[in-house]
């Protein structure tokens, strides 16, 4: 079993005890996610609001998806029944693109045992796994202990001056400038690579074998890798793929939603 992935068929055959389901459906622009889990969603999961459980309240100076307040976070997992020892399954209807910034959150959290759903839904769907409607009970209140802080993290300044390999994991035309539909300056930090997010999956919405991630960041070397998007959230999925070949990289939160809004930051355009 992988320690960052687990498949729809070891999720449906596992016997493992308390296993907590979240399911972290979201995507830029659509509100839609509570009614998208009522009308469909892994029997025994609890929905979680990324915008905002999994994040504090937006800020021109912080970014789009600050991370949230520890003592927060902390109640909101109890809130959905983590306990200590709790295994924790994340899942998304998008290859993981939003459920990774919950196992990043997690996991910067203290919890070891969190892991994604591969290909999210449609790859339980398509498994023969059953769904449940409505909303589920409240779980018992959980009583988990988080201790933030133990995945590397880097500010704007840091972002700056990095040393290693910085990645930008947008798509291509908004790192070279070509569109950006959120932010008030188009481009990226000067210095870092692209390597869209959307590129870690498969057809099947599935990371791609760990040989083929490998291949993707063969060129990383023994660089120290910093990653960032538009506001933290899918630079998670590309953090999560990089572990999945044992490379850690740490986060940039604020990425492009704060570096953009700070006029003293200098933008680089082009390939």
């Amino acid at each position: 079993m992988n320690a960052v992935l687990i498949s729809a068929e070891e999720l449906r055959e596992s016997t493992e005890e308390n296993l907590r389901l979240l399911d972290v459906r979201w995507q830029l622009g659509d509100p839609e996610g509570p009614q998208q889990y009522q009308n469909g969603h892994i029997p025994g999961a609890v929905f979680v609001d990324l915008d905002t459980e999994l994040a504090a309240l937006p800020t021109p100076a912080q970014g789009r998806h600050p991370l949230p307040d520890p003592e927060q976070l902390q109640k909101c997992a109890r809130s959905w029944g983590l306990c200590a020892g709790d295994p924790v399954v994340v899942y998304d209807a998008l290859g993981g693109m939003s459920a990774a910034r919950a196992w990043w959150l997690l996991r910067w959290a203290g919890i070891t045992d969190v892991r994604i759903l591969d290909g999210g839904l449609p790859a339980w769907l398509r498994s023969g796994g059953a769904l449940a409607t409505g909303v589920e009970p409240d779980p018992e209140l959980g009583d988990i202990e988080l201790d933030p802080g133990r995945l590397p993290v880097i500010d704007a300044d840091a972002a700056a001056r990095w040393e290693g390999v910085l990645i930008d994991a947008r798509a291509a035309e908004r790192y070279r400038g070509e569109q950006e539909p959120v932010d008030p300056r188009a481009g990226h930090i000067p210095g870092a690579i692209s390597a869209p997010t959307s590129e870690n999956l498969g057809e099947d919405g599935c990371f791609l074998p760990a040989e083929l991630l490998r291949r993707r960041y063969h060129d990383l070397g023994d660089e120290p890798v910093a990653v960032y998007c538009g506001s933290g959230i899918t630079a998670a999925h590309a953090i999560a793929a990089l572990a999945v070949v044992g490379v850690e990289a740490a986060l940039y939160p604020g990425s492009w939603s704060q570096w953009a809004h700070d006029s003293k930051r200098p933008v680089a355009t082009g390939a």
